[in-house]
Order: structure tokens, then C-alpha cells, then sequence
């Protein structure tokens, strides 16, 4: 209980989440108990995950958000949840990709995110279907000049969707022609399952390509995605070679995603000497990479 009392806001509003959808609601008596803050404490942060979209609040307490599984949030409204993770999993997922390696970045917040981390990766060939991760790239030239080194950006054509990715036929066949040695995917909801979901059917069956053609598939999601289901699945939990994660992510969730996928990398936590030394490879891995069969692959990442 003590340790709890010393939580920074946004960790204590993580917990405050998981609890309610893990629960199904929640009150703010418990969570003065819990978690050894005032009422008040309580109040302004079941405020603030109310603001975000996250939770409901009800007459003394909260409960979880009943989202249609059609529903898809833009861009906007999107960049303003969890920023914080997001910003923590970019970082780390960028410390994976090696120079001079072909990489594809789905469309949402968090690839945007790790978009920026990337500018400094030398020789990269980026492939994406994201409006914004492509000009986080362009923006760079247009700002420094084409530099030695800068990363080659191919943008598919398709029709935008409200997360501002390029989506449909016209995505599907150019994604369709290409290879690249990893993937970062952005998800809208991670389950058991349902496995990796949208509730966008176009996107569902671009996503599915941009699977198919990545030799490694790395998803980037913080916990609030987990057990979110969306109208559509595209890929089984098996598909997925990494999770970039927060500490969010609760410890059974963490159990239960183990089970399927060959590893997860939790924001903020020491690897353990295994993981420390798959991180090192990969820093090593060069564009001769192609050479490697699928089971030292994912060892890599």
C-alpha cells in the first residue's frame, strides 16, 4: 500500500484502468484503499481517464467504456491517450531496427511516434501506408536537406481512413509486390481471442498483406489495448514475433500473451540476460540479413 502511495499520476491511472476493466467498474472507496490516496486524488484521476475516453464515470465510481466494435477513433483523438507509453515503447522499438534494413510502419499513434526515433537510423527503407508517418520523414528532408544516409520512403496509394492510413485494393496490390525484414504494427486491440483487430474492414485486409510480406512482425501497444476487440480480426497472437509494451500491462495478461508470442518487451524493465543479448544481435544484424532463416530470426527479435 505504501509503495502505491509514491506512483506518479499516470502509473496510478494505469492501475485505476486496469482494475475497472478487469473488474467491470469499480468504486472510489476501493480505490483509496487500494491504492492509499485521498477520495480527492481519485476524483481528479477518474476525471482525467474520463477526458481521455477510457472509462465512464458513475455515481461513486466508474465503469469500463462499452465501445461498438465499429468504432474508430481519428488521428486527433488518438494521439491523446497514453502519450507517455507510447513515447516510451517508440524508443524501444526503434533500438531494434538495424541500418540499412527494409522496415514497414502500419498506420497509427504509437508507429507515428517511432517514426521520429528513426530519423537517425542510417540507409533505412521504409516502407509505410500512414499519411503522417510518411511526412515525419519528408518534413525531415524538406527541414535538413537530403542528407547521406536519410531513409527511402515508399508511401502507398489507397483510400485514407480516419487514423489517416492509406487503405484498400490500391494498398493491398503495392504492399502486395513487397518484402521487408520487419514489420511495426500498430493495433487497435490485442485478445486472446480475436488475436490483433480493427474496426475497419479495409484496413483489416491491408494489415493482413502488410503480415504476409514482413519476414519479422513486431506489434507496438500499450495496455489499454489489451482486450479491446475491434470488427475485424487480421492476425493470430502465433503471427506476432514481438510485443512492445508498457508496465502497464498486467502480469497475467503478460502470462497469457506468452503463450503464444515468442516475446514481449516491457518499457522501463531490465531484460533479462537472454533478451539482452537478442537486443545485440539485432544491433548487429546488417542488410545481409534476408540470409537468415526464419527460426534465427526470431531469436533476433
Amino acid at each position: 500500500m505504501s509503495d502505491n502511495q509514491n506512483l506518479l499520476a499516470e502509473q496510478r491511472r494505469a492501475l485505476i484502468l486496469d482494475e475497472v476493466r478487469r473488474r467491470g467498474g469499480v468504486r472510489v472507496n476501493e480505490l483509496t484503499r487500494k491504492l492509499g490516496v485521498s477520495d480527492m486524488t481519485v476524483r481528479r484521476d477518474l476525471d482525467a481517464l474520463a477526458r481521455q475516453g477510457v472509462l465512464e464515470k458513475v455515481h461513486g465510481g466508474a465503469v469500463p467504456v462499452m465501445e461498438a466494435s465499429t468504432h474508430e477513433p481519428g488521428f486527433e483523438a488518438k494521439s491523446g491517450l497514453e502519450p507517455t507509453a507510447k513515447e516510451d515503447i517508440a524508443r524501444t522499438a526503434a533500438s531494434l531496427v538495424a541500418p540499412g534494413t527494409a522496415i514497414a510502419l502500419s498506420g497509427g499513434t504509437t508507429t507515428y511516434a517511432l517514426a521520429h526515433h528513426l530519423l537517425d537510423v542510417p540507409d533505412l527503407t521504409v516502407v509505410t501506408n500512414s499519411v503522417r508517418v510518411a511526412d515525419v520523414f519528408h518534413s525531415a528532408q524538406r527541414t535538413s536537406g537530403q542528407r547521406q544516409g536519410a531513409a527511402t520512403v515508399v508511401l502507398t496509394g489507397g483510400v485514407r481512413t480516419p487514423s489517416d492510413s492509406l487503405v484498400g485494393p490500391v494498398a493491398d496490390q503495392a504492399i502486395g509486390a513487397l518484402h521487408f525484414d520487419v514489420l511495426f504494427l500498430g493495433v487497435h486491440g490485442i485478445s486472446l481471442e480475436a488475436g490483433l483487430s480493427t474496426p475497419n474492414l479495409a484496413e483489416a485486409e491491408t494489415n493482413r498483406r502488410l503480415v504476409q510480406s514482413a519476414r519479422r512482425v513486431v506489434v507496438v501497444a500499450d495496455h489499454t489495448k489489451w482486450g479491446t476487440v475491434g470488427l475485424s480480426s487480421f492476425a493470430s497472437l502465433s503471427q506476432v514475433d514481438t510485443l512492445v509494451t508498457d508496465a502497464g500491462l498486467a502480469a497475467e495478461a503478460r502470462v497469457e500473451i506468452s503463450e503464444h508470442v515468442n516475446r514481449i518487451v516491457v518499457t522501463g524493465e531490465l531484460p533479462t540476460p537472454g533478451e539482452a543479448d537478442d537486443a545485440s544481435a539485432a544491433a548487429d544484424t546488417d542488410s545481409d540479413s534476408a540470409d537468415i532463416d526464419d527460426s534465427e530470426a526470431r531469436a533476433d527479435i
